[in-house]
């Protein structure tokens, strides 16, 4: 039954070896699992409720990834909307997390529409790609920074703003060692190195906690009183519902939080999803893609379902090519890394003990370099371009704000493109979206 579903024979693979892709792939995305609460529980979230949201929504987004597109992709909590998601749409823009939610949840149901639409070519075209780039890597920026500064490496200082923190300190000293291990193992193209990483730098916090360096500090891992709980904490499980009241009170606040979770979303599955497509051999000599309609379906509504179950906005993971690289070719691969992250659900008490924000530090600091890799497609040689994407990039990262950055390259792409005499190559939306970001940086913010 499952050769003749998955079609087995023509994707010249097996249950045994979907197995192993699936075991691959959920071990190289399953630092998400520590990540998303420490992140999402900045934004005054309940850590051990976000644990189980993150391992219940991405189970379930994966395992309807599988069975609608067929793709060996797994699907989770996206590196970057979680940033979006706590440090702008709460904490700077000043919105509850329930209100955020209810934005993920909009944001979500929109991106379902545009894909079933038609629309997502249209829009694709019509953002300049360096622009794109210039995001995707000015999020990789900020994610570093954020990991930089959660363990103690940079910290505030009154009088330059940030400074160098005390490396002898526990957790700036266990971060700075698990940055260094995870890159090695990266480098060293060691499976799940990000996963591999953070357990390695979890078990140092553990040596340093139990011989009384770093002992007390929160940053630092403790020994789990209980491995094992089934008492799930559901706090933040249809949390999205009373956010609407709040969300909707503020419409051009709204509208700001939606194109931003839309933009992400959006661009961030189209690439990885491509990318991994082409990996898995979906393209044909035309160029056309095998079932990326159904792609993008599963994608949406594997966010719906993490608004509902309370998480932020959920995306293809590029680590999927993990799997894809042992050979997973077909849907089953996405479902049995579902069902890992569904087990997972057991060990909340353990996970969240373990990794704190000076053991999660690695990971975002490697998913930042990661990020920040596409700059090299960028056009150098124009200035319009090297404006925008430096002015995008270093004001998402001072303006601790992922919307202001984008909001500000915008605006200089578009004056740096009449000052070259090129704005007549922008398409119409690109000049709405300039018009609403400047209303948006002189008026709504």
């Amino acid at each position: 039954m499952l050769n003749e579903f998955f079609n087995f024979n023509s994707k010249n693979t097996n249950l045994k070896t979907e197995f192993i892709a699936g075991l691959t792939t959920f071990l190289a995305m399953s630092y998400i699992l520590g990540v998303n609460p420490t992140m999402l529980s900045e934004g005054g979230m309940p850590a051990t409720s976000i644990f189980f949201s993150t391992a219940l929504a991405s189970g379930i987004a994966c395992i309807i990834m599988g069975l609608v597109s067929k793709y060996p992709v797994g699907l989770a909590p996206g590196m970057g909307m979680n940033a979006l998601f706590t440090y702008t749409i709460i904490l700077t823009m000043g919105n509850s997390w329930q209100a955020a939610l209810a934005a993920v949840f909009i944001s979500s149901v929109i991106f379902l529409l545009i894909t079933v639409s038609g629309l997502r070519e249209a829009i694709l075209n019509a953002i300049p790609n360096d622009l794109r780039l210039a995001i995707g890597a000015g999020i990789g920026f900020f994610l570093a920074f954020i990991g930089l500064s959660g363990a103690g490496i940079i910290v505030s200082d009154p009088s330059t703003v940030v400074g160098l923190g005390s490396l002898t300190s526990a957790p700036a000293l266990l971060a700075l060692l698990g940055i260094l291990i995870t890159l090695m193992l990266f480098i060293k193209k060691v499976p799940a190195a990000v996963f591999s990483g953070l357990i390695i730098t979890a078990i140092i916090g553990l040596i340093f906690t139990t011989l009384g360096f770093g002992a007390g500090e929160m940053t630092m891992p403790s020994v789990p009183t209980q491995i094992i709980s089934f008492n799930f904490d559901t706090t933040v499980f249809f949390g999205f519902a009373s956010g609407f009241g709040e969300i909707f009170s503020n419409i051009p606040n709204l509208i700001m939080i939606l194109f931003s979770l839309l933009f992400f979303t959006f661009f961030d599955t189209t690439g990885t999803l491509i990318s991994l497509a082409n990996q898995s051999g979906f393209v044909d000599e035309n160029g056309d893609i095998e079932r990326i309609d159904k792609a993008f379906i599963g994608d949406a509504l594997g966010g719906v379902v993490g608004a509902v179950l309370g998480t932020s906005t959920l995306t293809a993971y590029v680590e999927s090519a993990t799997g894809i690289g042992l050979g997973g070719r077909t849907g089953l691969t996405a479902i049995f890394t579902g069902i890992f992250f569904l087990i997972s659900v057991i060990f909340a008490p353990a996970v969240l003990s373990l990794f704190t924000s000076s053991v999660t530090a690695a990971a975002l600091v490697i998913v930042g370099i990661l990020m920040i890799v596409p700059l090299k497609d960028i056009e150098w040689d124009s200035m319009v371009v090297v404006s925008s994407t430096f002015i995008t990039i270093i004001m998402m990262i001072l303006t601790y704000s992922i919307t202001l950055g984008i909001a500000f390259g915008f605006v200089t792409y578009a004056i740096a493109s009449i000052a070259d005499g090129k704005a007549k190559e922008l398409n119409w939306l690109v000049w709405i979206l300039v018009i609403i970001f400047i209303i948006y940086l002189f008026i709504g913010h």
